[in-house]
């Protein structure tokens, strides 16, 4: 099996890459930059640039499946050049994707496209838990974007290409995301919830977002998956159980959600908005969480 990857130096890309390379398996990557296109040992980089609409189409030589991960962070400050570029760098990229595909013309073995969404594409709720067959209709900003980034994904349906589209929620790792992020205030003994605190937040363990993206990839999985542990919890709760980890007291009120919207904008969504989310698709498709519990879940990453 060959895999061209997208997104590779991010923090999924990094983790799915080093899996693979372990296992002996053909990794091919995208990278805009030219100079990492030997960056990575026991992987073969080539050049794109979606702004350009520029592609080496010798990526998709041998390839079987594509994994396509790219995407700027959405955790730097939303100006409107960068609200621009949250879009672009997903939209765009998965449009350059097609398109190199297609100049193709059918001389490739792509069997499959499985690309990074979000949960962000649902409606914030503070008390119904979605699923995939929640209709969407976006209104705010990460729910415009989450839904014309899997609209450009299923467009590769037309190419013959089975699309599997992997919605992932809050990321758990110790190589960074949100949990050094917040580990730092409450490391100081200045942890607090956002908002009411009330708000749901559909965590994974990275060890299991890998094993979904490689349980996607090897069982041929199609169509739209939420990728979060089992047992949601709320902003508190995760707060809680991150001073715990840490060994760090956690008695300082929520802040005001007034606070945060003044501070950030429209960015604060990111952590106001409430997101319970069930996995039950993922668990119907025989996957087995290596991690269920938010508590045990930060105890191994922080260890």
């Amino acid at each position: 099996m060959k895999l061209l990857i997208t997104g590779a130096t991010g923090l999924v890309g990094t983790s799915l890459i080093e899996k693979y390379t372990q296992q002996g398996i053909q990794i091919h990557y995208l990278t805009t930059r030219k100079s990492q296109l030997k960056s990575i040992d026991g992987a073969q980089g080539y050049y794109w640039n979606p702004n350009k609409n520029e592609i080496d189409l010798a990526c998709f030589l041998g390839v079987d499946s594509i994994i396509h991960l790219a995407g700027a962070t959405v955790s730097k400050r939303w100006t409107k050049a960068y609200k621009e570029k949250i879009y672009s760098s997903r939209v765009l990229s998965t449009q350059l994707l097609l398109k190199g595909l297609q100049s193709c013309k059918g001389d490739h073995q792509v069997k499959q496209l499985v690309s990074a969404s979000a949960i962000g594409i649902y409606p914030s709720d503070f008390e119904k838990v979605m699923n995939e067959e929640v209709a969407v209709e976006p209104t705010a900003f990460m729910q415009k974007v989450v839904y014309d980034w899997e609209r450009e994904v299923d467009a590769f349906k037309a190419e013959g290409v089975p699309v599997t589209k992997i919605r992932i929620g809050l990321v758990l790792s110790k190589k960074g995301g949100v949990l050094g992020t917040l580990k730092i205030p409450v490391y100081f003994g200045l942890g607090a919830a956002f908002g009411n605190g009330k708000q749901g937040q559909s965590w994974i363990h990275m060890d299991d977002l890998v094993g979904i993206f490689s349980a996607a990839i090897d069982q041929q999985w199609e169509g739209v998956f939420n990728a979060v542990a089992p047992n949601p919890v709320s902003q508190s709760q995760l707060m809680a159980a991150l001073s715990c980890a840490l060994k760090r007291p956690y008695f300082l009120p929520p802040i005001p959600s007034f606070l945060i919207k003044l501070g950030a904008g429209e960015m604060s969504d990111l952590v106001l908005d409430s997101h319970w989310v069930s996995t039950q698709k993922v668990l119907d498709q025989g996957y087995k969480f290596q991690f269920t519990d938010v508590e045990k879940a930060i105890d191994n990453l922080l260890r």
